[in-house]
């Protein structure tokens, strides 16, 4: 089989994340005076950011206070993509984008953060040339686990059977994902904040400790 496309997540995945997108969550969430453990945010990683609040505070996504955590949450990332050093590529991440690109293989990036946060870290990083595409998860419908994303990525990336797609990602919410977008390999990185038992129970076709390992697992030589 010859890979056509391959999606990654973002934070945990390809994008350093020492604890900065939970320290965010939770310094929004205790400005409106809610005060959450960290393991309860930590199991709502990957999700759309106003979903993931609304189901911390259950809430209806549109709720006001959920409007407002966001809002906090979003300028707090937005201010620690641009000036925290810890923002960074993950190691391998930008060797392997140019390596599936020499092999004719697509690389696309999909994630739960917003298009100003997302937009934010491509300039960051200077990613803007070595990617083929991305999505943020307000530019759909409905984000993950729905498959909008990956069905996006696709049509953008001129790719039409999902057989041929990659999905890679470092959370349950990814695998979930790529089961829903029918696509032709879940691959789960243990580089973000699960471990490897429950990515697979996630239903991860493989689960990697590093993105080197991935040329090899798709059979790039």
């Amino acid at each position: 089989m010859r890979w056509q496309l391959v999606v990654f997540d973002i934070a945990g995945t390809t994008v350093a994340d020492p604890g900065l997108v939970e320290q965010a969550f939770l310094d929004a969430l205790q400005a409106a005076g809610r005060h959450l453990p960290v393991d309860e945010v930590r199991g709502w990683m990957g999700y759309a950011k106003p979903e993931a609040i609304a189901r911390l505070l259950q809430l209806p996504v549109d709720a006001p206070e959920v409007n407002a955590v966001h809002a906090a949450f979003v300028a707090r990332m937005r201010a620690f993509v641009r000036h925290d050093a810890r923002i960074r590529p993950l190691p391998g991440a930008e060797a392997l984008f140019a390596r599936l690109r020499e092999h004719g293989v697509r690389v696309a990036l999909g994630t739960g953060f917003c298009t100003a946060i997302t937009t934010d870290l491509l300039h960051r990083l200077q990613w803007e040339t070595r990617i083929d595409a991305w999505v943020a998860s307000d530019q759909v419908p409905a984000a993950r686990p729905a498959a909008h994303m990956i069905h996006v990525l696709m049509r953008r990336c001129a790719v039409s059977d999902p057989a041929l797609v990659v999905k890679v990602g470092d959370t349950p919410v990814d695998m979930a994902e790529g089961r829903g977008a029918d696509v032709g390999l879940c691959v789960a990185v243990t580089t973000g904040a699960h471990d490897r038992a429950t990515l697979m129970a996630a239903g991860a076709d493989r689960v990697i400790d590093h993105l080197d390992e991935l040329p090899a697992l798709l059979g790039l030589s």
